[in-house]
């Protein structure tokens, strides 16, 4: 489906396909305004041979608008939500949510995201800011010393200005939106410990850097957005070192200080955590988030740590930072938030647009199609499980249920990213090939961190944080494949804003289909070789019963009654002919 947008008061058509097979007789559709719950009956719109489509209208009343199906069978009554059929009474978690805030902007739904770690992009040889004492320079080819003392100061010198030198590979590749890990002074490589967010990092070509880059992408159609900590600062931030001298001074309330000891993420002391009961610090924030977008240029941000800021103890501001940071960002503006398990709490609507979905998207992937699964996934004690086919659309169908469908939509799908290892070394080449069909055939806004289109590795989290080879191997057939389709994802709506059912899934093969009004695409993806899978019989179009798939990805075509392709690793994409 597509999300509506809707206004207050405004009546919502909503539709429903039921199998005939079902015997059902009758539909009411059950919505709750003000807490109270109404039933509306539904009614027959369209019969096929193989479904019944089903109308109702629903008013929405509050701000967030839940409403689920309940369908009189031949074998009883039956309750279907987000979760699926149901013939037990369900809690409401899982009740497909109609949402009145503000959308996300318009563009978003069209963006592949590129992630650079500007410090293993690009150097552009421009940069002549000496390097701090803390830092360990290192050649572009030096390996990464994972595992040692000093990973986290070694630099290797990528800047800004290297980044906006390399625009065209990331316009050729099909990527139009860039996500830069933090550009902010700090004691790190990977800058997440920032001393100050009134400038950007000198190492990094400073503030013009900065604004020159946002500049050059935007006349490619490529738009940017940073990323920033609202949990947590450097404990060399200029506030932090401030509040710790003077405990009289506003500053001293932007931190947990007990003592001479003092709150952190993670236990991490040089990683202190900010208090954001403190009225003063919620000001500066919105200030440092609205300030790029007018003066530097970028489209919006991603929040780290955001399940994490504004807790602590027996404080619980969670969402009224990520409510204040959507206000202070203003609209037209993307706001993306890192958020490692279930986010459904922290996506209503008025506050994230999105979170990365490492549990409901890269977890379900990798445990699906890893080969080497004695690594840990970011801190998860133990081996990566193995999952068959069905585990890993009933895992993303968990999450999805429980999130309006603007906000699984807007997530940010990912294979990997600057906290883990490379899908490519967890899952091997072929199987690389596989996730990326994946993450550019189901909804959300698919990432690509940037190396993993020419096949860069690494087997941790340090060790995937390699520089980009520009003078080095690249797998030019990995490049392809990631480019054509990044280009099937722009050519066809459904595959941006179309709904999802899931056809089929067993051990080795997951079928699905992306629908739009006037347009039906079935993906199959396949790790391994399997018993045939018929075609099947109700796809939506009104040609799903005569029509034919004509493959998209240099297969064969498929009528009714023929099988589906067999080979694996593989995938395949078709278009229904109407």
């Amino acid at each position: 489906m597509t999300d509506p947008a809707p206004e207050l008061g405004r009546r919502v058509e909503v539709f429903l396909r039921t199998s005939n097979a079902l015997g059902v007789r009758r539909v009411h559709v059950r919505t709750a305004p003000d807490g109270e719950p109404r039933f509306g009956e539904a009614t027959v719109d369209r019969v096929t041979p193989h479904e019944t489509w089903w109308r109702a209208a629903v008013t929405v009343v509050n701000p967030e608008c839940g409403y689920r199906f309940l369908l009189q069978t031949a074998g009883g009554p039956r309750w279907l939500t987000a979760a699926g059929l149901s013939r037990l009474e369900v809690t409401d978690a899982t009740d497909f949510v109609l949402t009145a805030y503000p959308p996300p902007p318009s563009w978003a739904a069209d963006s592949v995201i590129y992630q650079i770690f500007p410090d293993r992009f690009a150097r552009s040889g421009r940069v002549t800011a000496p390097l701090p004492s803390w830092a360990t320079p290192a050649a572009w080819d030096d390996p990464i010393p994972y595992g040692e003392p000093h990973a986290l100061q070694q630099l290797y010198g990528g800047d800004l200005r290297g980044v906006a030198e390399h625009l065209d590979h990331i316009a050729d590749l099909g990527a139009n939106l860039i996500y830069l890990t933090p550009f902010f002074p700090s004691r790190s490589n990977h800058r997440y410990d920032a001393t100050t967010f009134d400038r950007v990092d000198p190492l990094l070509g400073g503030d013009e850097a900065l604004m020159a880059l946002t500049a050059a992408a935007h006349e490619r159609g490529i738009r940017v957005i940073g990323d920033i900590t609202l949990n947590h600062s450097g404990d060399g931030h200029d506030w932090f070192m401030t509040g710790r001298a003077d405990p009289a001074g506003p500053e001293h309330g932007f931190y947990y200080f007990d003592g001479d000891d003092y709150a952190t993420f993670a236990g991490v002391k040089t990683l202190p955590k900010f208090d954001h009961r403190s009225p003063e610090l919620r000001r500066r924030l919105a200030a440092v988030i609205a300030r790029y977008p007018e003066e530097f240029g970028l489209d919006g941000w991603r929040v780290d740590v955001a399940q994490s800021a504004g807790r602590h103890g027996g404080v619980e501001l969670n969402a009224e930072v990520a409510r204040s940071a959507r206000s202070a960002l203003g609209e037209g503006r993307l706001l993306l938030a890192e958020h490692q398990f279930d986010a459904s709490a922290s996506l209503r609507g008025d506050g994230w647009h999105g979170t990365m979905a490492y549990a409901g998207f890269a977890r379900p992937i990798w445990s699906w199609l890893a080969r080497e699964r004695s690594t840990e996934f970011w801190g998860t004690p133990g081996s990566i499980p193995e999952y068959g086919g069905q585990d890993v659309a009933e895992v993303m169908t968990r999450h999805a249920a429980r999130l309006p469908w603007r906000s699984y939509a807007h997530n940010l799908t990912l294979l990997d990213s600057h906290d883990t290892a490379r899908f490519r070394s967890i899952a091997g080449g072929e199987r690389q090939h596989l996730g990326a069909a994946l993450l550019f055939t189901l909804p959300g806004l698919p990432m690509v961190f940037a190396g993993d289109e020419v096949g860069v590795e690494g087997v941790h989290l340090e060790d995937g944080r390699r520089p980009f080879p520009w003078d080095g191997p690249q797998d030019s057939a990995t490049y392809r494949i990631f480019q054509d389709l990044i280009r099937l994802r722009r050519d066809h709506d459904a595959l941006r804003r179309g709904g999802l059912r899931w056809l089929h899934a067993d051990e080795d093969v997951l079928v699905y289909e992306r629908a739009l009004p006037g347009e039906t695409l079935v993906v199959q993806v396949s790790r391994a070789g399997h018993e045939p899978v018929p075609v099947p019989a109700a796809l939506t179009g009104r040609a799903a019963s005569a029509g034919t798939l004509v493959s998209l990805t240099g297969g064969p075509d498929l009528r009714p009654g023929e099988f589906m392709p067999s080979d694996g690793p593989a995938f395949h994409v078709w278009e229904l002919s109407e």
